[in-house]
């Protein structure tokens, strides 16, 4: 993660006015009261109202790239991070897929970027599937190993909402910068991958865009007047249908489930998960309070957290969850082996 620690006091210093006038921004009108037709019979709704008090929505602080840093530079380290866990050099990688939700550098991604920093000579792959990409990726990395094609297949994600947010506007206070990699390879103890379900957010295509800045070498991420609606309209079914495909195709029920590991880029996001799958909101990993929304690199973020904390123990069966806006929801069912993190 980026060293720079910014917590809410830095905009009600610098921006005073517009904390004072935040009900009328733009985090306001997305997550508000009225977002839904019904609030009170929506879950996301629900799980949304004891923030809507707090301009910041329950942000408490997130991690910024600093002038000059970039979000390769934390790819980097999380990819040699894991290789060094794993006692692997970067011949022993058969192929690199990378999530940069959103890469240093208009219109290409950090994939063969970070081939060149590692010393990679395998192919090395952009995807981009939003906030989902990382548990997409998981699910491709998995399914490739498993055709026999490839043996080992690091996975890095990352997000740098800083470099596509503006400052002065109250929708990049819930954002955040960071990194995370995972390699996927075989396993002899009986874990890994079990079974998933993915769906294309195709509700979310009025939601979420990006526009040129002017005079400036960036993209600026905006939102439509019906965003908070569509997500609170979407977000319950999205979540239901993915667990249950899941749970599904691994041949399990919730009650198989020991930790539920979801991305959560909202306060409310792990209560929410919790209430929609009927389960204690203590059973969900959730990093936000930490790191704020950090889009595809909340996963393997909430992933590690979960695995360094002791939350995940070897031979537990995990539920993961990742939604994005305007790309998947996708849903996985790993067992839990001896994952070094």
């Amino acid at each position: 993660m980026p060293k720079q620690v910014r917590t809410n006091a830095y905009y009600r210093e610098r921006f005073p006015e517009l904390v004072a006038s935040a009900e009328e921004k733009t985090l306001a009108k997305v997550f508000a009261a009225g977002g839904a037709p019904n609030p009170s019979s929506d879950a996301f709704s629900r799980a949304m109202q004891p923030y809507l008090d707090d301009p910041f929505r329950g942000t408490v602080e997130r991690r910024i790239l600093s002038q000059g840093e970039t979000i390769l530079e934390h790819e980097v380290a999380a990819s040699r991070r894991v290789l060094g866990l794993l006692g692997m050099q970067p011949n022993d990688i058969d192929l690199a897929l990378v999530s940069s939700f959103v890469p240093d550098q208009l219109g290409i991604g950090n994939a063969a970027f970070l081939a060149k920093e590692l010393g990679l000579r395998r192919p090395a792959w952009n995807i981009e599937s939003a906030c989902a990409g990382s548990l997409v990726a998981l699910q491709m990395a998995s399914a490739l190993v498993e055709s026999g094609r490839y043996r080992n297949i690091l996975v890095a994600a990352s997000c740098a909402y800083s470099r596509v947010s503006d400052d002065g506007d109250s929708l990049s206070w819930f954002l955040g910068d960071g990194a995370g990699a995972f390699i996927i390879g075989l396993q002899d103890d009986g874990s890994g991958f079990e079974g998933g379900h993915t769906i294309p957010t195709t509700e979310t295509c009025e939601t979420f865009y990006y526009e040129p800045s002017s005079g400036e070498r960036r993209m600026t991420m905006r939102c439509t007047p019906g965003s908070g609606r569509i997500l609170a309209e979407t977000a319950e079914a999205q979540l239901r249908i993915c667990a249950d495909g899941a749970l599904r195709d691994a041949g399990v029920s919730m009650k198989d489930i020991d930790v539920v590991v979801c991305n959560t880029p909202m306060a409310w996001f792990a209560s929410f998960a919790a209430g929609v799958l009927g389960i204690p909101a203590d059973r969900v990993v959730d990093t936000f309070p930490e790191f704020g929304n950090v889009g595809a690199a909340l996963l393997p973020v909430n992933l590690h957290a979960a695995a360094s904390r002791g939350r995940i123990k070897p031979g537990d069966t995990v539920l993961m969850y990742a939604v994005g806006s305007v790309s998947s929801a996708s849903a996985a069912v790993v067992t839990w082996g001896d994952v070094r993190s």
